[in-house]
C-alpha cells in the first residue's frame, strides 16, 4: 500500500500512507479511517480469579463496570505511584469469581511482559495472545456507518461497551474505544484473518493511516501517551486522571504512595499550551514565566502542529500554582515561541483508547 514504515515497540508499523499525516488526520476528524493498532498488546486473563486478580494489579475499579463493557485503567509503581503502563480491560464475559470469566486486557506495545507478570502474582491465569490476533481501530465521524457495511455487530457497539460478533464465519470482539477524540471501534480478530477484514474496511470507504495521523489526533484530543505524559515519576493525580482511580478499593498497586501524593499535594500538572505561530513546540522544550532569572515553570511532554487549529500545540508539566490563560514562552532550542495555557483538550471530546 506504500507506507512509510518505522520500528515501533518491536513491531513494524506504518507511520503514514502515500497521501500523508496531515491528509490521513483530517479524513478522521471528517469522515473515517482505519488504524492497524496490532502493537498493542492483549492479555487473556481468565477463570475464578480473574476478576480478584485484576483488581488488586490496576488502578481502577471493575466494580464501576460489568460484562460487556470497557475500562481504561493503570497499572501503578508499588513504590512511587507512577504509571507503569495505561491501558483498557475488555469485559468479554462472565461475572466475578465465574470460572468463565474472560477478560482482554490491552497494554502498550512495549508493556505486555510486564502486565504479564504483575498479575502472575496474584494467582490469575493470564496469557499473553497477542501475536494470534490483529487489532484495527476504525475512527471518525462517519466511522460506524462505514464499519457498518462490512460487520454491522462490530459497528453497533456502544461507547465503552464490548460485543462479539461474527465476520465471515469468524468470531471477533469490538469495543467502543478510541485513541483520537472521535466516535469510532477497536475491533480484534484473528490474526488470519486481519488481511480480509482490513481491505474489506478500504472497500467500505476508509481511508488507511498511521501512526503520526493517531499522535497528532490522540495530541488534539489532550490525550496522555505512555513514555511522554505517563511514566516514570509521573502519577495518575499529575495528569489530571484522578478518576482513574477506585479509591474505594482496600488495596491496589501503588495505593499507598498515591494516597500520600493526593494528601500532600501534586508537584506539577499538566495542562495544554497552544502558541501563537505555526511553529510546533517539541518534546524536551523548557516553559518559561515572565522573570528570565526564575527556574522554568516546567516542560513540554508532546508538541506538534495541529492540523485543525493551524497553530502549535502542546501538553506539559507544569507548576501547579500556573493557572489556565496564563502567558509564558517556550524555549524552542534558543528560539521563544509564545503560548498561552489553555484547557484540555484543544479539538473536539476526549475519548479513550
Amino acid at each position: 500500500m506504500g507506507a512509510r514504515m518505522i520500528s515501533f515497540g518491536g513491531w513494524e508499523m506504518p507511520l503514514s500512507y502515500p497521501d500523508g499525516t496531515l491528509s490521513e488526520h483530517l479524513a478522521c476528524r471528517r469522515e473515517a479511517v482505519a488504524f492497524d493498532v496490532s502493537h498493542l498488546g492483549t492479555v487473556r486473563v481468565s477463570g475464578a480469579a480473574a476478576y480478584d486478580g485484576l483488581q488488586v494489579t490496576l488502578a481502577n475499579d471493575l466494580a464501576r463496570i460489568g460484562p460487556g463493557r470497557a475500562q481504561y485503567t493503570h497499572l501503578l509503581d508499588e513504590r512511587d505511584a507512577s504509571v507503569v503502563d495505561d491501558l483498557i480491560v475488555w469485559w468479554v464475559d462472565g461475572r466475578p469469581g465465574d470460572a468463565t470469566a474472560s477478560f482482554d486486557v490491552m497494554p502498550n506495545a512495549s508493556n505486555t511482559s510486564r502486565v504479564v507478570a504483575a498479575l502472575a502474582t496474584t494467582g490469575a491465569r493470564a496469557l499473553d495472545v497477542t501475536a494470534s490476533r490483529a487489532v484495527i481501530a476504525v475512527q471518525g465521524p462517519d466511522a460506524r456507518a462505514r464499519l457498518w457495511k462490512v460487520a454491522p455487530g462490530a459497528a453497533g457497539v456502544a461507547r465503552l461497551g464490548v460485543e462479539r460478533f461474527e465476520w465471515e464465519g469468524v468470531g471477533c470482539v469490538a469495543a467502543g474505544t478510541g485513541y483520537t477524540g472521535e466516535d469510532g471501534a477497536e475491533v480484534m480478530v484473528p490474526a488470519d484473518a486481519a488481511s480480509g477484514f482490513w481491505h474489506a474496511l478500504l472497500d467500505a470507504g476508509l481511508t488507511p493511516a498511521g501512526l503520526g495521523a493517531r499522535d497528532t489526533l490522540r495530541l488534539e484530543a489532550g490525550l496522555p501517551l505512555h513514555g511522554h505524559e505517563l511514566g516514570p515519576g509521573i502519577t495518575p493525580l499529575q495528569v489530571g486522571l484522578g478518576w482513574v482511580v477506585g479509591w474505594d478499593k482496600p488495596t491496589f498497586r501503588g495505593r499507598e504512595a498515591l494516597v500520600a501524593e493526593q494528601a500532600r499535594g501534586v508537584r506539577r500538572r499538566l495542562r495544554g499550551l497552544a502558541t501563537r505561530g505555526r511553529q510546533p513546540p517539541r518534546e524536551g522544550n523548557a516553559v518559561l514565566g515572565g522573570d528570565p532569572e526564575a527556574p522554568p515553570l516546567g516542560v513540554v511532554t508532546s508538541g506538534n502542529f495541529s492540523p485543525v487549529l493551524g497553530t502549535g500545540i502542546a501538553l506539559a508539566l507544569l507548576a501547579p500554582e500556573v493557572d489556565q490563560a496564563t502567558e509564558v514562552t517556550i524555549d524552542a532550542r534558543g528560539r521563544p515561541l509564545d503560548a498561552r495555557v489553555v484547557p484540555l483538550p484543544f479539538v473536539g471530546g476526549r475519548a479513550r483508547r
